[in-house]
Parts: structure tokens; sequence; C-alpha cells
């Protein structure tokens, strides 16, 4: 039996979005999208980069794994802070680009932190979420005697039933449960069945 975790809720975009702002006659420009690769967000970036702007700094996130650039500012004061934006609203699958024109006056290590990863807040709280839900497949091998058993907690747990297949001993089923459900679904199998069914993770 696995080990019951605190469950980490993430959410991804909806859909792209956009922000501007000026911070001392800089002009920020914050673009935000739903992504599900490396060469989706590059892609993604290099659509939007501009060219006539100072800096085009950037983060992505997908899964657990993230990267992100300064593209010339002080090391840690663009990157980071967009990053920081999107792990602080529990999103991932994700890229989001920040574009500054730079208007003359210096904003310090601080004022670049602030002015990248708020941007960066500002463009992902307007746009809609939806929850990423982390899902888990297991089998299990139901003697004939539990079959009408099984079927009902399928339909009562709206489980989903991936691959069903009759062999000599009873029934295997391929299942799909959310993850923070997985713990609790298996111990009523064991328990409707008496340990009867054989459980594989």
């Amino acid at each position: 039996m696995l080990k019951s975790m605190r469950n980490v809720v993430l959410f991804t975009l909806d859909e792209a979005g956009e922000y501007r702002e000026e911070i001392k006659k800089s002009r920020f420009i914050c673009y935000a999208q739903p992504v599900f690769s490396e060469e989706e967000a590059n892609a993604f970036f290099m659509e939007k980069s501009d060219l006539s702007a100072r800096h085009n700094c950037w983060a992505w996130k997908i899964g657990k794994d993230y990267r992100f650039n300064d593209d010339g500012e002080p090391s840690g004061t663009a990157g980071k802070p967009i990053l920081n934006a999107i792990e602080y609203a529990d999103l991932t699958n994700v890229a989001v680009l920040v574009v500054r024109w730079f208007g003359g006056i210096k904003l310090g290590t601080g004022g670049l932190c602030r002015a990248y990863g708020g941007s960066a807040s500002s463009c992902l709280n307007a746009i809609e979420k939806s929850e990423i839900k982390q899902l888990k497949q297991f089998s299990i091998q139901v003697p004939f005697e539990y079959t009408n058993t099984i079927y009902q907690l399928i339909e009562k747990e709206n489980l989903i039933k991936d691959k069903e297949e009759f062999v000599q001993l009873g029934l295997k089923l391929d299942l799909t449960v959310e993850e923070q459900f997985l713990d609790a679904i298996l111990e009523k199998i064991t328990e409707l069945s008496r340990g009867q069914i054989v459980i594989k993770h």
C-alpha cells in the first residue's frame, strides 16, 4: 500500500495572456502561455521576443522542470523573479516572457526584481486557470464472485476503466484514478474482497 502524502494542487493556464506596465519610464510587456514541452516554450519566446527591446527575459515550468533567463539583466533580477511568480501561483506547464524597453532610469537590483516579478504576477493573475489532475493507473485481478462488487465500486467512485480482460481465474482490469484518491480506493478494494482481489501498481 502506498503511503499517504500531502497533495499539492497545481494549475495551468486556460489560455494565453498579456500585461503592459510602465515603471520609471521603462516599458514592460509580459506574455504568458500554456506550454507542454521545452520546444514549445522556446518557440513561444522566439515568436514574442522583440529585438528592438533591451531585454527579453523569460522563465518556463513544465511538470517539475524549469528554466529561466535574465537576458543581460543583473543575475537573479529577471528570470528568477518571473519563475517565482509562476511558482507562487502554483502553476506549471506555462511559459512567461517579459520584454523591457529601457527608459533611461536605472531601477536597481531590487527594483528590477519587483518589476519583472510584478509584471509576471499581474499577467498570470488575470488569466483563467484550471486544476491539473494528477492521475495514477493500477491493475486488479478480480475473482469471478467479486465482479459485480467491483463494477459497483467503479461506477460509485467514478474510476476510469482503461482495459478489461477475462482470464482463467476471473477478471483483469486496468483502472485510473486521481492520485489523491488512490490510497482510499485501494483500501476499499481490499476491504470489499477481504484481500481476495490482487492489486498491482
